[in-house]
C-alpha cells in the first residue's frame, strides 16, 4: 500500500510497516455463474501480515501515533483490529492497550495478545467507550478505534490507509473500476475510506466513473436509514450471529453518505446465508473467508437476485479476513472426521458413509 504513499498522510521516515496491501483480486467464476453474475472478484484481504484489511488502518494510524510521540496505543477490537495494531505497535517499540468483550473467541483474545496487546474486557459497549475516552483524555492515549458514544467512526488518519483498497481495486483492472464494490459493514470505515480513494482517483483523472458501494450487514442500521430516508443511523436490535466483527446496533454518518454519494445500497443479510456462503466459496473457490467477510458474498447474491445487481455487472466482494481465526462458528456445519481402519475398503466406505463420495469412473 505504501506505493500510494503520496496520497497517505505519512511522514515516510517515521512510517510503522509489516508488508501490508497488495492483496491480490481473485476472480471467482464459479461462483459468479451460480449467483447469476458475469464477474465477480474477491479483493482478498486475508493475504496481509495479520490476516485482515485492518492492517491497512493500523500502519497508518500507529505511524501517526510515533509522530504524536504516543506513550500507548489504545484500541477496542474483537480480534482483527486489535491484532493489527498490536502488531504495528510491536515493530513501532509502543505498548498497546486493546478493550474487548467475553463473546469473542478465545482464539482471537489469543491472537492479539501473541503481539503484546495487553487485553482487557468490559462487556457494556457504553462503558467500554466511556472507558476509551477517559483514557485518552485523561492520558493522553493514542485511539485506533472510536472512542465515541454513538460511534462516529475509527482513527481519521487510520481511515485513509482504507483509500488504498479503493486504489488497488481499480489499478488491478487496469483503471477501469467495477459496477460495485460489496462491503461487509458495521460502522463502516472501510466502505467510507475507499469512497474517499475513489473520489480522489476520479479527480485525478485516474478512473472516469465511481463504482457504487454498497453494505452487506447483519442487523440492518444502514439499510434501515437509507429506507427511512434519515440523515443518521439510529440503532437496531442485534441478536446472536455468527459474524461476530459486524454485530453492531448502528453505524456512522460516514458510511451512510458514502453509499449516497455513489448511487450505492445497503442490505440485510440472514444468517443462515452468511453460513452458507462462507462453506460455498471454501469449496467451490478455495477462498474461507471468515463469517462476517462472507456476508459481502452473500449480500452480492442477495442484490443480484433483488436486481439491484445486473447480469452483466462487474462486482468486487471485500473479503475482510479469514475463516480460521473463529473456526468453531464453521465446526457445527462440518462433518466430525472418522476414525478408519488401515484399509482401502474402509478408506472408500468411510468416504462414501461420511462424505457422500462416489469413485470416479467407479462405485
Amino acid at each position: 500500500m505504501w506505493r500510494y504513499l503520496e496520497l497517505l498522510p505519512v511522514d515516510p521516515e517515521r512510517r510503522v510497516a509489516l508488508g501490508e496491501g497488495g492483496t491480490p483480486l481473485t476472480e471467482l467464476p464459479r461462483l459468479a455463474g451460480r449467483y447469476g453474475l458475469a464477474r465477480l472478484y474477491a479483493k482478498d484481504e486475508t493475504r496481509n501480515p495479520t490476516w485482515s484489511f485492518k492492517d491497512r488502518l493500523a500502519a497508518v494510524a500507529v505511524s501517526r501515533a510515533v509522530e504524536a510521540g504516543a506513550p500507548v496505543v489504545l484500541d477496542s477490537s474483537t480480534g482483527n483490529q486489535g491484532a493489527a495494531t498490536a502488531a504495528h505497535a510491536a515493530k513501532a517499540g509502543l505498548p498497546a492497550v486493546v478493550f474487548t468483550f467475553g463473546r469473542v473467541p478465545w482464539t482471537m483474545k489469543v491472537f492479539m495478545a501473541a503481539y503484546g496487546a495487553m487485553v482487557l474486557q468490559i462487556d457494556d459497549d457504553a462503558a467500554r467507550r466511556r472507558t476509551l475516552e477517559a483514557c485518552v483524555r485523561e492520558m493522553g492515549w493514542y485511539p485506533v478505534c472510536n472512542v465515541s458514544d454513538p460511534p462516529i467512526g475509527g482513527n481519521p488518519y487510520g481511515l485513509e490507509g482504507y483509500k488504498t483498497i479503493a486504489f488497488e481495486i481499480c489499478e488491478q483492472l487496469g483503471w477501469r473500476p467495477p459496477d460495485v464494490i460489496v462491503f461487509p459493514t458495521d460502522y463502516g470505515d472501510a466502505l467510507a475510506g475507499a469512497s474517499k480513494g475513489l473520489r480522489e482517483l476520479l479527480r485525478l483523472g485516474l478512473i472516469d466513473r465511481l463504482p457504487r458501494l454498497a453494505a452487506a450487514e447483519r442487523f440492518g442500521p444502514l439499510s434501515q436509514a437509507l429506507a427511512a430516508g434519515l440523515d443518521r443511523v439510529p440503532p437496531v436490535p442485534t441478536g446472536p450471529t455468527v459474524a461476530l466483527s459486524i454485530d453492531t446496533d448502528v453505524s456512522t454518518v460516514q458510511a451512510l453518505d458514502a453509499i449516497r454519494a455513489t448511487n450505492g445500497t445497503a442490505t440485510t443479510v440472514p444468517e443462515e446465508a452468511i453460513i452458507a456462503a462462507q462453506l460455498e466459496a471454501a469449496r467451490v473457490e478455495g477462498l474461507f473467508p471468515e463469517p462476517s467477510s462472507a456476508c459481502a458474498l452473500a449480500g452480492a447474491r442477495l442484490l443480484r437476485e433483488q436486481g439491484w445487481i445486473g447480469p452483466d455487472e462487474t462486482v468486487v466482494a471485500f473479503i475482510t479476513s479469514m475463516g480460521l481465526k473463529d473456526p468453531a462458528s464453521s465446526r457445527p456445519h462440518l462433518p466430525e472426521p472418522p476414525f478408519v481402519e488401515p484399509t482401502v475398503e474402509a478408506t472408500l466406505r468411510a468416504l462414501r458413509e461420511v462424505y457422500g463420495f462416489r469413485r470416479p469412473g467407479g462405485g
